[in-house]
């Protein structure tokens, strides 16, 4: 059963818990991030989780805890994103770069053509991912949302699409 919490209840905590944990969130996920902007928003949006966070009357002992813990995950979701996005255009070259001439707009789309063509053939789920996260943009948890598969799930469908991708693009001797 969810407890309802008044607004003053979600007001001290927050407050307590920027007052209390705030600096040292940052300098957590700095070092997991080695970027202070995106620290920044991976405590941003750990407050904000603990906004939407049900009523628990035992949170506030456990509080430190349950804040690194989720900081770390919004941490660890950026590296990953960002893994997975540096892989998708190294093995796509040219697809996000705006080319000036001619011979290279058109190597460009025959990349982007073939790499649909691959993308493709990926097995229905891992299409659909692949789909939402690069074509549409959505975040692991809207796919997550969308697709009725758990966040971590989805985690695993781009892996493996992208693992499967990677050993279906063409290498540069390979021609």
């Amino acid at each position: 059963m969810r407890l309802a919490r008044s607004a003053d209840d979600e007001t001290d905590l927050l407050a307590l818990a920027r007052r209390e944990h705030e600096a040292r969130l940052t300098r957590y996920a700095r070092r997991l991030l080695h970027d202070a902007a995106r620290a920044g928003d991976a405590v941003q949006e750990t407050f904000l989780a603990l906004a939407r966070q049900p009523a628990e009357p035992d949170l506030r002992p456990r509080l430190a805890a349950w804040l690194f813990t989720v900081c770390r995950r919004k941490a660890l979701n950026q590296i990953r994103a960002d893994a997975r996005l540096e892989a998708f255009e190294h093995h796509a070259p040219g697809l996000a770069a705006d080319e000036a001439s001619p011979v290279a707009s058109l190597e460009a789309k025959e990349d982007r053509q073939e790499l649909l063509a691959l993308v493709a053939r990926l097995p229905e789920r891992q299409r659909e991912v692949v789909r939402l996260r690069y074509q549409e943009g959505f975040s692991y948890q809207e796919i997550a949302a969308i697709t009725e598969h758990s966040v971590n799930h989805v985690g695993v469908l781009l892996h493996q699409a992208l693992q499967a991708l990677r050993r279906a693009w063409p290498t540069e001797g390979a021609g």
